[in-house]
């Protein structure tokens, strides 16, 4: 395990287990070693030191020693991969690449999908017109992609791999037996050997919600 600071103190990491935004900075800070302290948040009830942190009152947050405060979660992944990055998820010749996939999952797919996972927020249109809306957007093209390879540039994990494979579990999650039957093969292959991964598990640890003066447990 390498340590995270001079000091050896770790920074703090505000997180919500089942967020996909914390899923996939608590991905890249594991697999690169970092020690990190985790805060469970509870979103409903955000303690005082996280909004004290960051205004915007979301995580991940990662609040460092040195006084920075990273509040986006790809900004957190690229820092600890830039301090340790061993299974090469950064790679410079994928950058635009890797940007473009990020971006259209970050945004209309996003979009499509939480207007699916809470349709009756949305009565406008059935569920089922955001679903197809996601497919066109995102399924449908991740799925031909992995038609050759293992994962989204390569046949090893990248960072594109890493901050989409949460969006891709959640939206799985909606209709279960709707995306297990659909006819995404490859898609489903590679959401499986992600999320069931030695790496995926040890991030999805349950840790109960945090309070000033708790442990802090160490990612």
């Amino acid at each position: 395990m390498l340590s995270s600071s001079a000091s050896g103190r770790a920074p703090i990491l505000y997180s919500f287990r089942r967020c996909p935004y914390a899923i996939r900075a608590r991905l890249a800070i594991k697999v690169s070693g970092m020690r990190v302290a985790v805060r469970e948040v509870v979103l409903r009830d955000k303690p005082a030191a996280l909004l004290q942190a960051s205004a915007k009152g979301t995580v991940p947050v990662l609040q460092l020693r040195d006084g920075r405060v990273l509040e986006q979660s790809l900004d957190i992944m690229r820092w600890a991969l830039e301090q340790h990055d061993p299974q090469g998820w950064l790679c410079s010749q994928e950058h635009e690449e890797t940007l473009a996939l990020i971006a259209l999952n970050d945004g209309p797919f996003k979009q499509a999908l939480d207007r699916y996972k809470y349709a009756s927020r949305h009565p406008e249109r059935p569920a089922h017109a955001w679903r197809d809306d996601a497919v066109d957007l995102m399924l449908a093209p991740l799925n031909a992609r992995l038609a050759d390879r293992l994962f989204l540039l390569r046949d090893t994990p990248s960072l594109a791999d890493m901050a989409i494979v949460p969006f891709i579990r959640q939206f799985a999650a909606v209709e279960p037996r709707w995306f297990d039957g659909a006819p995404f093969a490859p898609l489903q292959a590679w959401t499986q050997r992600i999320v069931s991964s030695g790496l995926f598990d040890a991030v999805m640890t349950k840790f109960p919600a945090w309070q000033p003066g708790d442990a802090e447990p160490i990612l």
